[in-house]
């Protein structure tokens, strides 16, 4: 990393980190029942179980700050673009992403469309999956 972009690094990480000691609890949680932690890219990514399967939880992974919690290995691996995405948001709204996600949500919800699909940061995600889907099949 070049001398310049270490401070605006710092901040970013330091906008993000009320968010990311969110993360770091359940992290710690998921920890002492048998998960795994690992790095990447700067993001603690912590995998819940093994042997955890889509059908146990209502998430494939989830974010908080710069801590990725997924289900297993695999599924981190698979959604590693778009929680990457989460993570940079995180890192423009800070704290208030706890608050201007939800209520994305809610004014999808309100339009008669889906909180979830309509909501605009997963929108947003979804690109990047998309994006990365393009560059494999592609070989770029």
């Amino acid at each position: 990393m070049n001398r310049a972009a270490r401070p605006l690094r710092i901040i970013r990480y330091a906008w993000a980190a009320p968010c990311s000691a969110v993360g770091l609890v359940l992290a710690g949680l998921a920890l002492l029942l048998g998960g795994t932690a690992r790095t990447r890219s700067g993001v603690l990514e912590v995998a819940l179980r093994r042997d955890a399967r889509a059908v146990d939880f209502p998430f494939g992974a989830i974010t908080f700050g710069h801590v990725v919690l997924g289900l297993n290995e695999p599924m981190l691996d698979r959604l590693r673009a778009h929680e990457f995405v989460h993570v940079g948001q995180y890192e423009r709204w800070g704290l208030a992403f706890f608050l201007v996600y939800p209520v994305s949500s809610l004014w999808q919800w309100l339009r008669g469309r889906n909180p979830y699909w309509d909501n605009h940061f997963e929108i947003e995600a979804r690109d990047a999956d998309k994006q990365q889907e393009r560059r494999r099949y592609t070989g770029q």
